[in-house]
């Protein structure tokens, strides 16, 4: 299985919920891998820790390894399975970002490399139960790249006015990348996330789009400090506070997502 966590707003919770989607599979003994697509890094410095994005060099190789070498004949091609880190966490791997993507996504695009991701992620794709691919906060070549490659795609939802206005548009990119690139790419469902329960406008809107007949998943992800502390120390919740309520509702989200019962 081959998921994206996509919505072109940032802040909305795509690496937390990625992050911990994948740490809370891997708990149950599915080998999982973590796809980070993002320049700013952060599922990759969520896992490894921030010292090791502190230097020069992100850890390598790296998904900007990959797509050095896909623009470049010289370079060997790799095994894709090289390109694999370990994060510290049983059954659970990850395909680090760099934050230097941004400066070759236009050579990328004008050489027409949109599927290359979809190639790699294939290849993968036999060693593990489950892809989680987690995207920048924006609609280019890398999030285009990573809609291709998966099948389901999840959408964070933050319970905000602005991003309900954006998520139209937002459905439509995903609408017309399934017309146009991958006829197998299915809307999951959206993911309310920073859920305030007792608040009257989150209420609201998550009410109002489940009348507009949007594919709202069930479970609610709550407002925590917890997950800052998770990012912090780079642990996913289920490592870290596996009975803290937030820890519960992300269990109850993978079970919705299919996950075992």
């Amino acid at each position: 299985m081959r998921r994206v966590v996509f919505n072109q707003k940032g802040g909305v919770g795509k690496s937390s919920i990625a992050v911990n989607l994948a740490a809370m599979a891997a708990s149950q003994g599915e080998r999982t891998l973590v796809v980070d697509l993002d320049p700013q890094c952060n599922a990759s410095q969520y896992l490894l820790g921030m010292d090791v994005y502190s230097g020069k060099q992100p850890p390598q190789p790296n998904i900007g390894s990959y797509f050095a070498q896909v623009l470049s004949f010289r370079l060997r091609e790799k095994d894709p399975r090289e390109y694999v880190h370990e994060t510290g966490l049983e059954n659970l791997h990850l395909l680090p970002s760099d934050p230097e993507l941004g400066e070759v996504e236009h050579m990328l695009e004008s050489k027409h490399k949109i599927y290359k991701l979809r190639s790699l992620v294939r290849a993968l794709e036999k060693d593990y139960d489950s892809i989680y691919i987690d995207t920048p906060p924006a609609y280019n070549f890398y999030t285009l790249s990573a809609l291709i490659a998966a099948e389901r795609c999840l959408i964070p939802f933050d319970c905000d006015a602005f991003s309900r206005k954006a998520l139209y548009s937002l459905l439509d990119n995903i609408r017309e990348a399934r017309e146009d690139h991958n006829e197998d790419l299915e809307v999951e469902g959206i993911v309310v996330n920073q859920f305030q329960p007792r608040a009257r406008l989150p209420s609201e809107l998550v009410d109002g789009l489940a009348e507009e007949g949007l594919p709202i998943l069930n479970t609610r992800l709550s407002a925590s400090v917890i997950m800052r502390e998770s990012h912090e120390r780079a642990l996913p919740l289920v490592s870290m506070a596996p009975r803290h309520k937030l820890t519960g509702q992300f269990n109850e989200l993978w079970r919705e997502l299919g996950g075992a019962a």
